[in-house]
């Protein structure tokens, strides 16, 4: 939700605060999905597409996760550079 600060009438969001396990909860979430349409045979189009789509998504997952073990006690570093550019890039 976003509030307005008093002062100046901008709008003010809260950023959302990731865990260090969401990305292994995402990735296991999309391989029981993977599985799920891969299982069911009603559209090979949308399995495909689908299927496509998440392994993609889980590839990424796979490189968030292995870049989180490489960057070890950096990575909070990391994360508030890669904010902080986000933030003036918007």
């Amino acid at each position: 939700m976003a509030e307005i600060d008093p002062g100046t009438g901008l709008k003010i969001r809260e950023l959302t605060e990731l865990k260090p396990t969401a990305a292994e909860e995402y990735q296991d979430a999309m391989l029981k999905r993977v599985d799920h349409f891969s299982q069911q045979r009603d559209s090979t189009f949308n399995s495909f597409v689908e299927n496509t789509i998440v392994s993609g998504l889980r590839v990424l997952l796979d490189l968030k996760v292995k870049v989180d073990e490489a960057l070890g006690d950096n990575k909070e570093k990391f994360y508030d550079i890669v904010e902080k550019l986000l933030l003036f890039g918007l």
